[in-house]
């Protein structure tokens, strides 16, 4: 008998391994497309619907249901760099008073693009001659040559998903580009770029160095200044910059 019963235990146990569990739910986890860099206090998130230009309502990277905030003031610094509409990214600035207030808003989706500006070049040199000497020379020049060699140039950079950037514009340096009386300034060759507490980061190639070596990369931490559909002024360490956006039906 207890033979018979302890074969009956086995072959419930048997039975009840055998038979498939309930399907367990997997956790869900918070949107994370975009981790903030050490020391960035910055908010990431969606634009929802129900944004005014009195209230944000964002739907942050780090999950949860979306957050509704106060930008009035921000309205009124002219703190919102580029209109929030519905599914824009967007880089907030809370006040740390009061986190129920955005200080500053930036429409990533905005920001990304490629920005123009042109350049005109500057006679070779000219800053060394007395200013004398610099009125003589332009006067003995012809319209016509003026007119030739002051021709503006092209230069920019494209800020690409990913965070990556491309710079361009310039020409590559030439042995016949010392015999030109005039001469164009260098290109900023950035490569990458981010967000830091609201101001943008632009990360250079290697630089190179004058033994012909690589060195670190640096990178300019500018200030945004205007952000608009075809419009964007940074202000960097020692100048603003404007620029105009290049869409791909006017290149």
């Amino acid at each position: 008998m207890k033979k018979f019963l302890s074969f009956l235990i086995l072959l419930a146990f048997i039975v009840g391994c055998g038979q498939k569990q309930p399907p367990r739910e997997e956790p869900i986890e918070p949107i994370n497309t975009l981790k903030n860099l050490p020391g960035d206090s910055t908010l990431y998130g969606l634009a929802c619907d129900g944004c005014t230009d009195s209230i944000l309502v964002l739907l942050p990277f780090t999950g949860g249901d979306p957050d509704t905030f106060d930008i009035i003031n921000a309205h009124h610094d002219h703190h919102i760099y580029g209109r929030p509409h519905i599914g824009d990214e967007l880089a907030v600035i809370l006040n740390p008073e009061d986190k129920q207030e955005a200080v500053m808003v930036v429409n990533i989706e905005r920001l990304r693009g490629k920005w123009c500006y042109q350049v005109m070049p500057t006679f070779r040199n000219i800053d060394k001659m007395p200013e004398r000497i610099q009125k003589r020379m332009l006067q003995r020049i012809p319209d016509s040559v003026k007119q030739t060699l002051m021709t503006p140039r092209e230069y920019g950079f494209q800020l690409k998903r990913g965070y990556t950037a491309q710079s361009f514009g310039g020409m590559r340096h030439t042995t016949t580009d010392n015999m030109s009386p005039v001469e164009y300034p260098k290109v900023r060759r950035y490569r990458e770029w981010r967000l830091f507490n609201g101001r943008l980061i632009l990360i250079t190639d290697s630089v190179r160095l004058a033994d012909g070596k690589k060195g670190l990369p640096e990178r300019d931490t500018v200030d945004i200044i205007q952000l608009r559909r075809d419009t964007l002024v940074l202000k960097f360490s020692d100048h603003e910059q404007g620029y105009y956006r290049k869409n791909e039906d006017n290149q």
